[in-house]
């Protein structure tokens, strides 16, 4: 009896009308200011196309198989090595901003898979620690050496470089500017990327008061009143309202926007957040805790004659409970 060949790599009918399926399907669904998933402004280097998934689907693919991704779970989302199982991390705040952000798209016709692979790799290049962790890295290069730490411009250089033994993950433009504009002055040039970064502080403003509140740190009826009756009382009906928000206005706009008043009743919101949690009295000391253990560890490594870089995309990358041991022994 002959023995049949295998069948080769990305032939069959179904891969054969992948592409064309999924072009008629985003002509006819997705909003005109969508990015097309084959319409993609290309990756830096040349790549070898999939037959059966689109250039965002292998963005998102990359991003979740790397090492710095497995890690989020082991880094502090705001509380720092807290008593219990049920507080959120690096990486339960990844996975509700990109499951939000997956649902305004989909409302909005924008293209989920891109809003995907950006959620998913939005904090790739946080440090341990949250922002205390974030903020004494920082510290510690303008101290020494008169530079500055981003965790959004970091969360590129994870993918651009650190990834796949130095090679970097070759994502498209359209990934790579919405991880590195996530956050900070400059907007995402895609509807897709300014989704994620609204709804991460939708996600992490709310998801935030409910661990406060879990922790002893708030009590219900200390949160602010007005914005709370404006907004709703638990997390979850306060994030319907945010995202029924986006939505309306958005699509009234053209432009990923919220209402003014649902707008600065979540940064009032925020402002709450930061005064009594994030930078509150309960926070000090285990923030002074994290800013020494990253301040130790970079210290150590930049005397021990390491590079500036080699040092930060070491700190950047540890867990909490990695850092806490490495400094443990120093």
């Amino acid at each position: 009896m002959a023995s049949s060949s295998p069948p080769e790599a990305g032939s069959g009918p179904v891969a054969e009308a992948f592409e064309g399926r999924i072009r008629q399907q985003e002509a006819r669904t997705l909003s005109d200011l969508a990015v097309r998933s084959y319409e993609t402004r290309g990756r830096a280097q040349p790549d070898t196309p999939c037959r059966l998934r689109t250039p965002f689907q292998r963005d998102r693919d990359r991003i979740v198989h790397t090492k710095a991704f497995r890690r989020l779970m082991h880094k502090t989302q705001v509380f720092i090595a807290p008593e219990g199982d049920h507080y959120r991390t690096r990486l339960t705040h990844t996975l509700e901003t990109t499951g939000i952000s997956r649902g305004v798209a989909r409302a909005l016709r924008l293209n989920e898979d891109l809003v995907e692979a950006i959620g998913l790799g939005h904090d790739l290049g946080h440090p341990p620690f949250g922002h205390a962790g974030e903020e004494a890295l920082d510290q510690a290069l303008t101290d020494r050496f008169g530079l500055h730490f981003r965790h959004n411009e970091h969360s590129l250089r994870v993918v651009d470089v650190l990834e796949r033994d130095g090679r970097g993950l070759n994502l498209t433009e359209e990934v790579r500017d919405g991880i590195l504009n996530h956050t900070g002055p400059t907007d995402p040039v895609t509807l897709e990327g300014r989704v994620v970064k609204l709804v991460d502080r939708v996600a992490y403003i709310n998801h935030d008061i409910d661990d406060a509140v879990r922790a002893g740190v708030l009590k219900d009826d200390e949160l602010p009143r007005e914005e709370i009756e404006l907004l709703g009382p638990t997390g979850a009906r306060r994030i319907d309202v945010l995202v029924h928000d986006i939505v309306e206005a958005s699509a009234a706009a053209g432009d990923i926007r919220q209402s003014p008043e649902i707008g600065e009743a979540m940064l009032s919101l925020r402002r709450f957040m930061f005064d009594r949690v994030y930078l509150g009295p309960q926070a000090r000391h285990d923030n002074a805790r994290a800013g020494s253990v990253v301040r130790k560890i970079f210290d150590h490594l930049i005397d021990l004659g390491d590079g500036v870089q080699e040092t930060v995309d070491y700190v950047a990358g540890m867990t909490d409970r990695f850092a806490f041991a490495y400094a443990s022994e120093l």
